[in-house]
């Protein structure tokens, strides 16, 4: 039993690749007991498609299977069923991002094992949301969340360029988030009420509310053309800008009535202040190619570390456009608790991404093998050990 927020708490994850497996991360995170479910042989997808090749650790595995125990069964055999139904009478938690279909076809649907435990959280994940045509579809975070909802088209260098591909788990790990939200939500409700039920998200209506700046403007007729390129960005001011060590950080200057004249001071350009082409903010968004130009000139002379110094002096809100080595060893992500050593000590790992005062997440254990803790999650649930050789010589148990 761990110590947590959520001790006590008991999840099963039934789903695979990222957004379903995280979201149980997170409540694992704060101390509830997560029993992953996986097929025997192999077990998760998710375990060799996380593999890096040339590479021994399943890095993105060891991410989102952390603090879990693996229970290896053949939902497909009748046996392996009824285990599950049977861990599903004192489950607080279940979590599935399954294709409706398959669920339907396994009997795991939330009609089938509300029918066992009524107080059941039932957390569903899907690409496209549980009702209309397209319920029944399957699709990743790059097609539904990135590239179906507009961002994939808008975050394009210019209008011309080719889109933009994703990185890993972009839609997946907000998408968990959201479920998070929505099974947490659910607890409460069944805190105040004794019922349980569905608490569902989807890929689609996670990537409508990341882009939900534009589609809003869109769902009031406006218009959204695609971004112009930076060099004709409509605020020079609020552009990013290449150093003289090829190094490019991003600079938000929005108050520029207060910060206008500091800034110059800083990166010694005060004459700009009194070019007629820039005196005033009308006259800069008019003139913001030009000075976008002139910008260009002056943040070529220096390096980063150097223009970190000096805006940062001055007070100007920037971020530098970092690698993902930096951000692995980001001193201030570390210091937050963004990333945090494992138990044993031997590497760090992202934490999710919100604390609550007077809890502490318990220490992050390593991803389990496949089947790991299968027998020891059958104990305890009450079977005799001839009913677990049973279940291994069947082929349904590992």
């Amino acid at each position: 039993m761990t110590d947590g927020l959520f001790a006590g708490l008991k999840v099963i994850d039934c789903a695979s690749w990222i957004a379903g497996p995280a979201a149980a991360t997170i409540l694992s995170d704060f101390g509830a007991e997560v029993i992953k479910i996986e097929p025997p042989g192999a077990g998760d997808p998710w375990r060799a498609l996380a593999a890096v090749p040339g590479k021994v650790t399943d890095y993105w595995w060891q991410l989102t299977a952390r603090n879990k125990r693996s229970l290896a069964i053949d939902l497909k055999h009748p046996d392996g069923l009824a285990v599950l139904q049977r861990l599903i009478g004192s489950t607080d938690v279940f979590i599935t991002n399954f294709p409706l279909p398959v669920r339907e076809r396994l009997k795991i649907a939330a009609a089938d094992l509300l029918a066992i435990n009524p107080r059941l959280v039932y957390g569903s994940i899907s690409a496209y949301g549980e009702a209309g045509e397209e319920a029944a579809r399957t699709g990743f975070d790059a097609t539904a969340y990135w590239a179906r909802t507009g961002l994939m088209d808008m975050v394009r260098a210019t209008p011309d360029t080719e889109p933009a591909r994703s990185v890993p788990g972009l839609g997946d790990h907000p998408t968990a988030t959201a479920l998070y939200a929505a099974i947490v939500t659910a607890l409460y409700r069944r805190e105040r009420t004794g019922r349980g039920g569905v608490a569902q998200t989807s890929l689609l209506q996670n990537g409508l509310w990341a882009n939900g700046c534009y589609v809003q403007n869109r769902l009031f007729g406006e218009h959204v053309p695609h971004r112009p390129p930076r060099s004709d960005a409509p605020s020079a001011l609020a552009n990013h800008y290449r150093c003289r060590d090829g190094r490019w950080f991003l600079m938000a200057l929005h108050n520029e009535a207060r910060q206008l004249e500091s800034f110059l001071k800083a990166i010694d350009a005060e004459p700009l202040a009194r070019d007629p082409r820039f005196a005033t903010l009308l006259d800069r968004r008019a003139n913001h190619a030009a000075l976008t130009a002139i910008l260009d000139g002056i943040f070529a002379t220096r390096d980063l570390a150097d223009w970190r110094t000096i805006l940062e002096k001055a007070g100007v809100t920037f971020g530098a456009v970092c690698t993902v080595d930096e951000a692995a060893e980001d001193r201030q992500a570390i210091g937050i608790g963004a990333l945090v050593p494992f138990a044993d000590g031997q590497a760090l790992t992202v934490s999710s991404p919100f604390h609550l005062d007077g809890e502490t997440k318990v220490a992050p254990v390593r991803a389990p093998t496949v089947g790991q803790h299968s027998e020891a999650v059958l104990r305890e649930a009450g079977y005799a050990a001839a009913e677990i050789e049973k279940l291994k010589a069947l082929g349904v148990l590992q």
